[in-house]
């Protein structure tokens, strides 16, 4: 099991038709756009979402992600994204699992790694700007 984040956020997927191949399966590159879900709520449970990272002059790139697939979902199943915030303070770190919403049985695992860049100078920072740390540590309280 990866490790466990500071603070988390799930959401549940029911897996639509136009995501799965002819074998029902859920095509492999579908399951980073799952990723992006539960990493949105992450960030809204922040209080520091996409919206309010690019307000305050940053941009927040993937530079990696990782993907170890266990058990393909399939079409009309109901899935659970978990993301936990292992990272923040140098780089946006995420853990993800992505489990079975009726038997909890894990299927994927995963991670993305993020660096913030200014917009206006396109120049990545080598620590997380103060504001999004400070909006981590508030949601930690």
């Amino acid at each position: 099991m990866r490790k466990e984040g500071v603070l988390q956020a799930e959401a549940e997927i029911l897996v639509p038709f136009f995501d799965v191949d002819s074998m029902d399966v859920v095509w492999h590159g579908h399951y980073v756009k799952y990723f992006e879900v539960a990493r949105c709520a992450l960030l809204d449970h922040i209080g520091h979402n996409y919206t309010q990272m690019r307000d305050a002059g940053f941009a927040w790139p993937i530079i990696d992600i990782q993907l170890r697939y266990v058990r393909g979902a399939r079409f009309n199943q109901r899935i659970v994204v978990r993301a936990d915030l292992v990272e923040w303070e140098n780089r946006l770190k995420i853990n993800y699992l992505i489990s079975d919403a009726e038997t909890g049985e894990r299927m994927t695992r995963g991670s993305s790694v993020q660096v913030a860049v200014e917009i206006a100078s396109r120049e990545m920072l080598l620590a997380s700007p103060k504001v999004f740390v400070d909006a981590v540590e508030r949601a930690l309280k």
